[in-house]
């Protein structure tokens, strides 16, 4: 994990929630982190490690993962026992 993951976990985990992290920098840090990335149809995803699986739809138009996306990824690395 680089510095700009380290910075992307800090974010996810900042309170009050941050509402507009970049989506593509949540992939990267899921994949720096050991995920493997499934595709799903349209702009479905699936990221999975250990038996454990999150499923997520990547924001569109805008690129910014909302409240509850952040929220999603924080309970899906917290379950993968990845914190800051």
């Amino acid at each position: 994990m680089n510095n700009k993951h380290r910075k992307t976990l800090d974010k996810i985990f900042s309170d009050p929630v941050c509402g507009n992290l970049p989506w593509n920098d949540i992939e990267a840090l899921l994949i720096a982190v050991g995920c493997n990335v499934v595709e799903g149809s349209g702009s479905s995803v699936t990221f999975e490690k250990n038996g454990r699986r999150a499923y997520f739809h990547r924001p569109h138009p805008q690129r910014e993962a909302l409240i509850y996306r952040v929220k999603m990824v924080r309970e899906f690395l917290i379950k993968l026992e990845i914190t800051p």
